[in-house]
């Protein structure tokens, strides 16, 4: 080691909950209606997001567009403020409907703000995956017994990039919405 370089530790693993959020036909709804319209679209969605998300304590990781990555310590904060989040859109009448992916798992740490691993890819691949109005993840993310959602198993599938089949849940809030 030469001088002022510090001695390398071993990579800090954490345990989170991710969360990606999409809003369906978002390119499709620009063209056709204009940006001004996109624009009010995406600023409905993100003040949903900026309510649910400080009032459940999920962080909001990064904005991507017509979407958001959000963080958790708490897999139940995270899942109910995504189930929160869907009724808010939903009861808005957006012309766009939203749908998400929800993962937890150990992750690697960078720099205090990042987040590398296969839960956020898991996450990410299930937004993909997910239709309108659909909240998707890993059977086991939640423990139903400590959150305000109902689980619809979907059984296993095949997902992009990971090697084995994955067991699915489709998660909404006891009411259905």
């Amino acid at each position: 080691m030469s001088g002022g370089e510090l001695p390398r530790r071993a990579l800090k693993r954490v345990e989170r909950t991710f969360a990606f959020l999409d809003l369906c036909g978002f390119t499709a709804y620009t063209d056709e209606k204009g940006d001004a319209a996109a624009y009010d679209v995406i600023s409905s969605f993100r003040t949903a997001v900026r309510q649910v998300a400080s009032e459940r304590g999920v962080r909001l990781a990064k904005w991507l567009g017509d979407g958001v990555m959000m963080i958790g310590v708490e897999q139940e904060d995270v899942v109910e403020a995504v189930i929160d989040i869907e009724y808010l859109i939903e009861e808005s009448r957006s012309p766009l409907p939203m749908r998400a992916g929800i993962a937890r798992g150990r992750v690697l740490l960078i720099d205090g703000d990042d987040h590398v691993g296969s839960a956020v890819i898991l996450a990410s691949r299930l937004c993909d995956r997910a239709e309108p109005h659909q909240i998707l993840a890993q059977a086991g993310t939640v423990s139903l017994q400590m959150v305000n959602a109902v689980e619809i198993r979907l059984g296993e599938h095949d997902v992009p990039g990971f090697a084995h089949k994955i067991e699915l849940v489709q998660l909404t809030s006891p009411g259905g919405h």
